[in-house]
């Protein structure tokens, strides 16, 4: 009797099964004890029984383990291991042409920033301490001084991001109030985060006056009433409306919110406290204006324009800023000693107006010449042609950079790259501009770029180790 393709098969599962080794036996491998002194044996014999066990299921007819021995099985251990090792937090080559990109981390920090972080990280601090007295003290101290000089303020104090510190303002200030706001201000931020959802968060009543393109000192004041609580002002920094507008300045609403009785904050966004227009770049408000203009309350980003750690700094008068300070919600906002390290750096290097551009890297980068980044475009270029190899046609051009993480959205950047096309541009040419994208994210340090006009771009404007991108680009070509 003939035997029944069923039991061919369970038989021919078995035999294979049989062929793997025992956890023991591949502990005891003299090639694996590399593996041990690095890993440990714990983490080597999870991922061992996992690897076996992967290899157990696949051990069908059409998948057969006859091939498997000592070195393969210790080369698949191994890559295993590296793979659960791998930083889930990775560096990479920001090439998109966003200089603050907030997908990757927007603001790189100063060197000042970086050794101060280490070395806070490193050690104990005086974050709740007062070193005159031996009391406990306020962690805000540290950076509280160094913000009031730089901005003018009678008192400030940070949390973790600016929709935090705006969260936190508009907590303290008008819980279970009514916060007046042009409806020509109602931003919407990264990740579908809206200013209506943070007052709504907040415990707050809006209160939208004007319309979309136009609102007026009159529709403020014919707002106010013994619901009340806080007059606000948001820089729209994410988009612009043109055409037929009209907004009220922050002086007038100053007068308006202060002769009411009420406190008035603005929010600024991506916080700038160098005039950038000194730098040859498009303006932005400052923090130190709106507080000479008359606002109570200003809040703004950290690692944005600032060229800092993600903060938010909320900066004013004592007595609202004090009130702020003793919401519960700032116990839950508060930053680290890490953060405040950094942004304690950065601040500090703001003192030095005239070496700014060339020590903090964001002003750094938004300043770069363009005729040097189309020269490094024009060197990288043959080397990323050869590695992408015959299908693709690679050249140097102009290009636009942004600043980013919606700080003016209008304004583009003169800069320069390398385009990289397909040579055959028919049927197909899209799938292959996504799989050399897709490879150059693989590589060691993953390139991040853009596809646009039928072309993966590179952006060379934050490109500054060209040795370390150049040398990893012979791992590029598809296999």
């Amino acid at each position: 009797m003939s035997e029944l393709p069923l039991e061919s098969t369970v038989r021919g599962s078995k035999a294979q099964l049989a062929k793997l080794p025992s956890i023991d036996r591949i502990l005891n491998w003299p090639a694996v004890s590399p593996l041990l002194g690095r890993y440990g044996r714990s983490f080597v014999t999870r991922e061992a029984r996992a690897l076996l066990s992967e290899w157990r299921e696949r051990a069908l007819p059409d998948h057969s383990l006859a091939d498997l021995d000592e070195t393969r099985i210790v080369r698949a251990l191994s890559e295993r291991m590296e793979a659960c090792v791998e930083p889930a937090l990775r560096p990479v080559f920001n090439l998109t042409g966003t200089v603050l990109h907030t997908n990757l981390g927007r603001a790189l920090l100063a060197e000042e920033a970086i050794a101060r972080i280490v070395a806070a990280a490193r050690a104990p601090a005086n974050l709740e301490l007062d070193l005159a007295n031996g009391e406990r003290g306020e962690r805000d101290s540290l950076i509280e001084s160094l913000v009031c000089e730089l901005t003018g303020g009678e008192a400030a104090t940070v949390v973790n991001n600016n929709a935090a510190a705006v969260l936190l303002t508009v907590a303290a200030l008008a819980a279970k109030r009514e916060v007046v706001i042009s409806r020509g201000e109602l931003i919407e931020i990264g990740g579908a985060f809206r200013m209506p959802d943070v007052m709504r968060s907040a415990g707050a009543r809006m209160r939208e006056v004007g319309t979309t393109n136009r609102t007026h000192a009159r529709d403020y004041i014919e707002a106010i009433g013994p619901r009340t609580g806080l007059l606000m002002k948001v820089h729209t920094s994410n988009y612009v409306v043109r055409g037929f507008t009209a907004s009220v300045d922050v002086t007038e609403l100053a007068l308006i919110a202060h002769r009411a009785g009420l406190p008035f904050a603005v929010d600024l966004g991506s916080g700038c406290l160098a005039d950038l227009s000194a730098y040859g770049l498009p303006r932005e408000p400052l923090p130190q204006e709106a507080l000479a203009s008359g606002a109570d309350v200003v809040t703004f980003s950290g690692d944005k324009l600032l060229g800092g750690p993600q903060a938010g700094l909320i900066v004013g008068k004592s007595a609202w800023i004090g009130k702020i300070r003793k919401h519960p919600l700032k116990r839950a906002l508060r930053v680290s000693k890490l953060t405040l390290a950094a942004l304690e750096a950065t601040l500090s290097l703001y003192r030095h107006p005239e070496q700014l551009a060339e020590r903090l890297p964001t002003l750094r980068l938004l300043t770069r010449p363009t005729e040097e980044i189309a020269a490094l475009a024009k060197r990288v270029a043959p080397a990323l042609a050869r590695a992408a190899g015959e299908m693709f046609v690679v050249e140097h051009r102009p290009l636009q950079s942004q600043i980013g993480s919606g700080a003016l959205p209008e304004e583009v950047l003169p800069s320069a790259g390398v385009a990289i096309r397909c040579g055959n541009e028919g049927k197909g040419s899209g799938r292959r501009l996504q799989a050399l994208a897709g490879r150059l994210r693989a590589l060691p340090i993953p390139v991040v770029g853009r596809i646009a006009d039928g072309a993966v771009i590179l952006d060379m404007r934050t490109l500054t180790d060209e040795a370390g991108f150049v040398a990893q680009l012979s791992l590029l070509r598809a296999p």
